[in-house]
């Protein structure tokens, strides 16, 4: 049955927005009785739009159109787009993130032209049993008794009305997430699961380890279609969080900490933040496994974790080399990291990743007299010599103070430069062994390449290349600590995580050695006796002191648009604007109070971009 017109006429009448995100309007149409069988609230459609023939989407149906109103027909029915409550969630999105609705819409659409996925009266998982039910496809293939006690903290949390909207699970990094959602997926059925993965590579992976245990699986986005038909779990990476599942049962988010879940074009969404929201609104259980969760994404979220000495056995031996007494002028590489790199690579069979972050987060100064390094008295972060050369100022929050060392009051500093090829030329000169370099532009290495380079230096990028080592060293793990931004500290320790992963669990041989200067920080304490909560508890009061998230709400506006639209936006109530450098910084208590400023001020006609929870900030 159609819908009903407006009062006393027979004409349907849908309001599309257009595929073009410079357009923020709606714009109404009636639909011509050959389209409005297969018409409903998300299908793509073909409008008349200025003149000219535009895409589109059904946002509603049954509208109201004014009264003496002529309206123009819908031309044409492109094929199926994202379910109702997928349009709901996207019109949340686009203000939660300040962007246009399409851009959203776009991203749960097909990646091609798709027709007749709902066909059905009802999705194919909506006749599931519920949980433990009937239904379930078979035994369970012996994850182990840690993934099924995983399990149950995530379903009674699910159960639990004051465990917030999702659940932390933190699992140490070298232990199987792949275990936890398939005893999640074999306990509820496949039907309305839905796993996020941070890479297209593991999402391929997982895909194949849940098909190989029998389970039917649609791997996003090319297996759209067979997820609006339901009765497969759904796996993906980040635009899978916009899936057209029609009744989500569970959400599983690997590796929930990663960046990878953020999108860095406008608008910089986050795929974490929507399934959460998902979830809540289907009252769904969603699960954020993290080896090391940010405090953002766990302040107020109910923690299940493994025991004690499960969780430190999922962490390497780490070795923290102190350089704070050596010479700035002996290089890069410390005694005791040479001798243990000739000692693993005497064997053959031996391989050492070294990671050294190429272009630097940070200029790092050093006393020339002590060597210790220029850090902010405040926050942590590392001092910077400005321009003008008056004194040292923090990168991070600001702060000023004379060019003095902390330690040893000399008043001389030496800038430290360090650079991934340089450091490759070196490895192999004192090693004897060829070094391979691998950075972000690097070719991919392939099994052939991959069994020569037994030594293998490079950025952040190889912990992704290289999948096994005896050693992974960090050759400055303090550009990462002091880089200035006040997440650094969180996202060091996930690099440490994702490094873990290289040389497997404690007891197994391998180990993870970072060189400093701050042996004592707390992030590397973390690392050494496997324990995120060194980090989090006093990154938490950090964040509550300067009013950071979660503790507060931050967007930053950037473009010739910049200016006027913070004028506008700093009129709203509790909502703050100053100038830091080419952008503006935007505060407010929370987000609803940030959102609801950025919807309700007008955008400028200049080019603008908003970025809602910035991470370089």
């Amino acid at each position: 049955m159609q819908p009903a017109g407006p009062a006393g006429t027979s004409q349907r009448v849908v309001r599309v927005v257009p595929d073009v995100p410079a357009i923020h309007r709606r714009f109404d149409y009636s639909v011509p009785p050959t389209l409005g069988r297969d018409l409903r609230v998300g299908s793509r459609v073909r409008v008349e739009l200025h003149g000219r023939r535009v895409g589109a989407w059904v946002v509603e149906d049954g509208v109201v159109a004014p009264a003496g109103v002529p309206l123009k027909p819908l031309a044409a029915l492109s094929g199926d787009g994202p379910p109702p409550e997928v349009v709901a969630l996207a019109e949340w999105g686009a203000w939660r993130w300040a962007g246009p609705l399409s851009s959203f819409l776009g991203t749960a659409s097909p990646p091609r032209l798709v027709r007749g996925a709902w066909t059905g009266e009802t999705p194919a998982d909506a006749s599931h049993p519920g949980r433990d039910g009937p239904g379930r496809p078979g035994p369970s293939p012996s994850p182990g008794g840690g993934s099924v006690a995983l399990v149950d903290g995530i379903l009674t949390a699910g159960d639990d009305t004051t465990a917030g909207d999702a659940s932390i699970v933190r699992l140490a990094p070298s232990l199987d997430a792949g275990l936890v959602v398939l005893e999640l997926v074999h306990r509820l059925g496949p039907a309305g699961i839905l796993v996020l993965v941070p890479s297209a590579a593991g999402a391929v992976r997982l895909a194949a380890r849940l098909r190989g245990s029998g389970l039917g699986v649609a791997l996003m986005p090319e297996g759209w279609e067979q997820a609006a038909k339901g009765g497969s779990a759904v796996v993906g990476t980040r635009a899978a969080a916009w899936a057209p599942i029609r009744r989500l049962r569970a959400v599983v988010v690997v590796d929930a900490h990663d960046e990878a879940y953020r999108e860095e074009r406008s608008p910089t969404w986050s795929a974490v933040d929507a399934v959460v929201e998902r979830g809540r609104r289907e009252g769904a259980p969603v699960a954020l496994v993290s080896s090391c969760p940010p405090v953002a994404l766990a302040e107020g979220r109910r923690l299940v974790t493994t025991s004690r000495s499960v969780e430190r056995r999922g962490w390497p031996v780490v070795e923290v080399v102190d350089r704070t007494g050596d010479d700035p002028r002996t290089g890069l590489f410390s005694e005791r990291l040479a001798r243990l790199l000739h000692s693993v690579l005497d064997d053959p069979a031996g391989r050492v990743v070294c990671i050294l972050n190429r272009t630097g987060r940070a200029r790092l100064l050093a006393c020339a007299q002590c060597g210790a390094l220029a850090r902010c008295t405040r926050c942590g972060g590392a001092m910077a010599q400005p321009e003008s050369g008056d004194g040292l100022r923090c990168r991070r929050c600001g702060d000023r103070r004379p060019t003095v060392c902390a330690e040893c009051d000399a008043e001389r500093m030496k800038v430290l430069r360090i650079g991934v090829t340089r450091a490759t030329e070196e490895l192999s000169a004192l090693t004897g062994v060829r070094a391979r370099e691998v950075s972000g532009s690097s070719a991919p290495l392939d099994p052939s390449e991959l069994g020569d380079a037994r030594l293998v230096v490079g950025t952040e990028a190889a912990l992704h290349r290289v999948a096994r080592a005896d050693v992974v060293a960090f050759l400055d793990i303090d550009q990462h600590l002091l880089a200035p931004r006040f997440g650094a500290g969180e996202q060091t320790l996930s690099l440490l995580a994702r490094a873990s992963r290289l040389v497997g669990v404690r007891g197994g041989g391998g180990r993870l050695v970072v060189q400093t200067r701050i042996p004592g920080h707390e992030v590397l304490q973390a690392a050494v006796h496997a324990d995120p909560q060194l980090l989090s508890a006093p990154e938490r009061r950090l964040r509550r002191a300067l009013g950071l998230p979660p503790f507060g709400a931050l967007a930053t506006l950037r473009g010739p648009g910049g200016q006027a639209y913070a004028e506008a936006v700093g009129s709203v109530p509790r909502i703050s604007v100053s100038p830091d450098g080419d952008r503006w910084l935007l505060r407010a208590p929370d987000h609803l109070t940030l959102c609801d400023g950025l919807a309700g001020v007008a955008r400028p006609a200049e080019r603008l971009r908003v970025e809602v929870d910035p991470v370089d900030v």
